[in-house]
């Protein structure tokens, strides 16, 4: 079955940053998380530097609808190059108001929220955060205020 999944580079930290989105979505890493000492050793590839193996090479997170959240490390001894930008956002469609605020809440704390959580003129509850790994997210609930 086709799907889509959200891959996230980070400096050294996506052992906190996965742990954190593990608190705030729940449930379990899929499958192995991979470290770069698991890469088998080939000819003509350089020694990894002891601070970099115990880095992520891959883990993976399902949170809302069943998305993956994918991540790694990206060691400059590896020829990583990581550029932190604002080109990205995660979106997350929550069903309910409580949940959007909810993981509003908990993503932007130790944050930036660039936008309050607020009905906005297209008829969604509306809102924006840079978590404090410097992820950008936006929650869209179409869930009307019944008050």
């Amino acid at each position: 079955m086709a799907s889509v999944s959200t891959y996230l580079n980070f400096q050294r930290e996506t052992e906190a940053a996965f742990n954190f989105y593990k608190s705030v979505f729940g449930g379990e890493f899929i499958g192995a998380v991979s470290r770069f000492r698991d890469i088998p050793p080939t000819e003509g590839m350089p020694e990894l530097p002891e601070a970099d193996k115990d880095l992520i090479m891959n883990i993976a997170l399902k949170i809302l609808g069943g998305h993956l959240l994918m991540g790694t490390d990206a060691p400059e001894s590896m020829g990583f190059k990581l550029r932190q930008g604002n080109n990205v956002y995660i979106t997350l469609h929550p069903d309910t108001r409580a949940e959007t605020k909810k993981l509003f809440d908990a993503l932007s704390d130790g944050g930036v929220v660039e936008q309050e959580l607020q009905d906005m003129f297209w008829g969604d509850y509306y809102g924006s955060c840079r978590d404090k790994f410097g992820v950008q997210w936006m929650f869209n609930c179409s869930e009307k205020d019944n008050r």
